[in-house]
């Protein structure tokens, strides 16, 4: 029985059979708290008349069917998601009136009520298949179509959708009835319903090709946090942008901006209706590279609304090519368009470095996946789509030049407006546009797995100058492609104190070993960086002299992109068991205090922490954790006052206290008896505080709800549930286990904030007993908890905390017998493969 999925077969046939002329949606949100009315009249086509398909409806109770005029029996022909139509004519009309299901897990109609006041929110999420819990849909993407929306909800509430939103019509009951305007062609998974006592405020864009109305939204308990101006601003100098470099009208009548709460992802492109998580609206004191990652989701999101939502994949095997254009796009769009000059050098600290640990996990896959049906869909929806895929895309532009690239971008998007494409249309197009062939290039990057490794190879002769320099290139034995880069070479030297860069090459690079005959009779630098600039997706490789240099001054090198390849080199090294984690450790507190880059300063600290906990030697533990908790807390000591060095070495110092002394520090933090100036200890601070010290048994249930009292939030419970899942305390875990692994009534981001609290370093003991519990509970996650939510607690609650080899035999005795969802295998493979990781660095570490 097919369940919910459905096959790229299926959908293949379907769409030859079919054509969707409209969709009108009626729904009632007044009915009851548990499910709502859902009324879907779709109107279609049909190439052979008297011929069977079906349509989509999950997680319902149908009152009616009827097809042309004639009833349907729901007992008969409503199964297994599916509802059978037999005998369609060449035009055909489909009546389904259902109750459906509110959410509390983000997929479909997700319902929300707010514990601060109990205000009432709605929004829909349907990315990848899930516009089928809220009405009947043909769910693919190539079956586009357009749609009218008719909402009932309470007089006072604000709705939205992906048409402008109409003056509702008071039905006389404390109710009304928003009647929408038929959309855009568009793809089911792009619509969108959002409902709810949401605060609005109203903008316009002049751009361009006119005028474009703005609608920002969020909760009445988040209006103070709503920096209505600087989200105008970043939403406007995007547009600008992308229509000039587009060279095409935005394609729909307006952009409304939703922040909502409990939502699974970052955002959601909905077309002309983007959903965003309201935690981009922080109450609390953040970081530059916070609010650089929020323009990142935003120019992301509007990226989509040309490529995704006015062009659209056939199927999801092009899935990659939505979500890795947006990506590219919407950091090519933050650095030429908005404050964030440097975003490239966030990208390369950051989410490059999620592509290369995912293309290194025994899960990888290709970009351009094998989607063979949407279970497929689920388990490749990774960072490879995103932070690979950019990369990627970024090498591509690279190869063919950008001009190129956006003469053949901008006649896609004529050719294909509203329609749906393959990857080789795009292919087609930039081909045409920069005269290259592209289909070789295609085959190596898009349809092989794994990274390559670049290093250096060389002789010197008496004089220090090079005799020879190559660039030796391998793979994974696994993945053993080797592939085309488009590489900068820098040469760095000390220069007063700073390392400067006086040569730079830029090659291609192929094969095992390709010679740099431009570099023979140079001098050896202090310091040689393969791929400065950051122009290929590969992981590199410092010489030993190089890497001294790093280690006695990185920070004295200027350029911030070069130090940002430098820190994932030296990552890299620690994590492939090249670099010891004590020295990587020393590297980092060395230099991390005169980082500038906003994303190193905030993400670096996270990778040494991995390399105290995780990647040293047992018997260099100990030392280490006192000498990362000791510098940390120098480093907060000296930072510059309300600096985002501050704030971060202020968090991380929390995270890693352990010692008396450093625990005393927190709570004197707490009570306000030791005052750092510039630190503001806010509410989100405070529970860094508290969570630390319950990690360390210093704070109980009734310190918790004692902070839960003044911060009755949704975030101050998500925040409490974290506090309590890390106390090492054995009914503290239990709770903490079954309300994330084995409960699925448990609030989606709940359970989140649990699953990344409960493993704790130094809690062996009492996390012991889990590595059966979980691997009991993977048998049947996915049925239990549901894909999004199952995905979040395999990964999470993993227990590689307790790494020994011990550990793998158990896993791989369960990976031998088990019958568990594919999506589950994953992430325990992907756990295994950390854990051994983590012994080979240790091994690496004690050496």
């Amino acid at each position: 029985m097919p369940g919910t999925n459905l096959t790229r077969e299926e959908a293949q046939i379907r769409a030859a059979l079919l054509s969707v002329e409209s969709y009108t949606v009626d729904l009632d949100v007044t009915t009851s708290e548990t499910t709502f009315a859902s009324t879907t009249t779709v109107r279609f086509t049909c190439t052979e008349p008297g011929a069977t398909t079906f349509a989509d409806l999950v997680d319902a109770t149908i009152h009616s069917i009827t097809l042309n005029g004639e009833t349907v029996d729901p007992a008969t022909a409503y199964a297994d998601s599916r509802i059978t139509l037999t005998g369609l004519a060449a035009e055909n009309e489909l009546v389904v009136t259902a109750d459906c299901t509110y959410s509390h897990s983000g997929e479909g109609l997700h319902r929300f009520v707010d514990p601060v006041d109990d205000r009432v929110y709605l929004y829909s999420q349907f990315e990848v298949p899930d516009a089928r819990r809220v009405f009947t849909t043909f769910e693919q993407p190539d079956l586009k179509s357009v749609f009218t929306f008719n909402v009932t909800a309470p007089s006072h509430w604000k709705v939205v959708s992906n048409a402008p939103t109409p003056s509702p019509s008071d039905l006389g009951n404390g109710n009304s009835v928003w009647n929408f305007p038929e959309t855009k062609k568009m793809s089911t998974y792009i619509t969108a319903v959002v409902a709810g006592e949401y605060h609005e405020v109203l903008d316009t864009y002049e751009g361009k090709f006119g005028t474009i109305p703005l609608g920002h939204y969020c909760r009445q308990s988040l209006v103070e946090f709503l920096d209505r101006d600087e989200l105008v601003k970043v939403t406007s100098q995007s547009f600008e942008f992308f229509e000039e470099q587009f060279d095409f009208p935005y394609p729909f009548e307006k952009y409304d901006q939703l922040y909502v709460p409990e939502y699974n992802m970052g955002a959601m492109e909905n077309a002309g209706c983007v959903t965003l998580r309201d935690e981009y609206l922080p109450r609390s004191r953040q970081p530059r590279s916070f609010y650089e990652f929020r323009t990142s989701v935003i120019t992301h999101e509007m990226a989509h609304m040309w490529f995704g939502d006015l062009v659209t994949m056939k199927w999801w095997d092009d899935l990659w090519l939505n979500e890795s254009f947006a990506e590219w796009a919407c950091y090519w769009c933050e650095a030429e368009a908005t404050d964030f000059t440097d975003a490239w050098t966030g990208f390369a600290n950051a989410r490059k470095q999620t592509g290369y640990r995912q293309d290194q996990m025994p899960s990888t896959h290709p970009i351009a996946a094998d989607n063979y049906d949407l279970e497929a869909v689920e388990v490749n929806f990774d960072m490879i789509t995103y932070a690979k895929g950019a990369s990627v895309l970024k090498q591509l532009v690279a190869w063919v030049g950008l001009d190129p690239f956006l003469a053949g971008l901008r006649q896609y998007f004529k050719d294909h407006a509203y329609g749906n494409s393959e990857f080789t249309d795009l292919l087609s197009a930039l081909e045409k546009a920069s005269g290259r062939e592209l289909d070789s290039w295609a085959k190596e990057w898009l349809q092989t797995a794994g990274v390559n490794t670049l290093a250096p190879v060389f002789e010197l002769d008496a004089e220090g100058n090079y005799s020879s320099l190559s660039v030796a290139q391998t793979a994974h034995p696994e993945w053993p492609t080797l592939r085309r880069h488009r590489l900068g070479i820098g040469f760095y030297n000390r220069v007063d104190g700073k390392l400067v860069r006086d040569t730079y090459l830029e090659v291609d690079v192929e094969g095992e070993s390709t010679d740099i005959t431009e570099a023979v009779g140079l001098a050896q630098p202090d310091l040689l960086l393969l791929n400065d600039n950051d122009l290929a997706y590969a992981k590199i490789r410092l010489d030993e002299r190089s890497l001294a240099t790093v280690i006695d001054g990185l920070s004295s090198l200027e350029d911030s992109l070069a130090r940002a390849l430098c820190w994932g080199s030296a990552w890299d090294m620690t994590r492939d068991a090249e670099m010891a984690a004590t020295d990587f450790v020393k590297l980092v507190l060395a230099n991390i205090g005169t980082e500038t880059d906003s994303w190193g300063v905030s993400r670096i600290p996270t990778y040494a922490a991995q390399a105290v906990h995780s990647l040293s030697a047992p018997a260099n533990r100990a030392a280490l954790s006192d000498q990362w908790e000791t510098g940390l807390r120098e480093l907060l000591g000296s930072a510059e006052p309300g600096s985002d060095h501050q704030l971060t070495f202020a968090r991380s110092f929390a995270a890693t206290a352990h010692t008396d002394a450093a625990l005393a520090d927190l709570e004197a933090l707490l009570d306000g008896s030791l005052v750092l100036e510039g630190l503001a200890v806010d509410q989100d601070l405070r529970w860094a505080l508290l969570t630390a010290l319950a990690s360390a048994g210093r704070a109980d249930d009734a310190r918790i709800d004692a902070e839960l009292e003044n911060d009755n939030t949704i975030s101050g419970k998500e925040h409490a549930a974290a506090a309590r899942a890390a106390r090492p305390d054995a009914d503290a875990k239990a709770a903490a286990f079954q309300a994330a692994m084995l409960d699925a009534s448990t609030p989606n981001e709940t359970a989140r904030s649990i699953t990344f609290s409960f493993h704790q370093p130094g809690q062996e003991e009492v996390l012991a007993p889990y590595v059966a519990k979980y691997l009991e509970a993977a048998d049947s996650a996915w049925s239990t908890l549901g894909a999004h939510k199952a995905s979040v607690a395999m990964e999470y609650m993993f227990p590689r905390v307790l790494a020994s080899a011990e550990l793998l035999e158990t896993v791989d005795a369960w990976l031998a017998s088990t019958r568990a969802n594919p999506g589950a295998k994953r992430y325990v493979l992907e756990g295994r493969a950390d854990v051994a990781r983590y012994l080979a660095a240790q091994e690496r570490d004690a050496q």
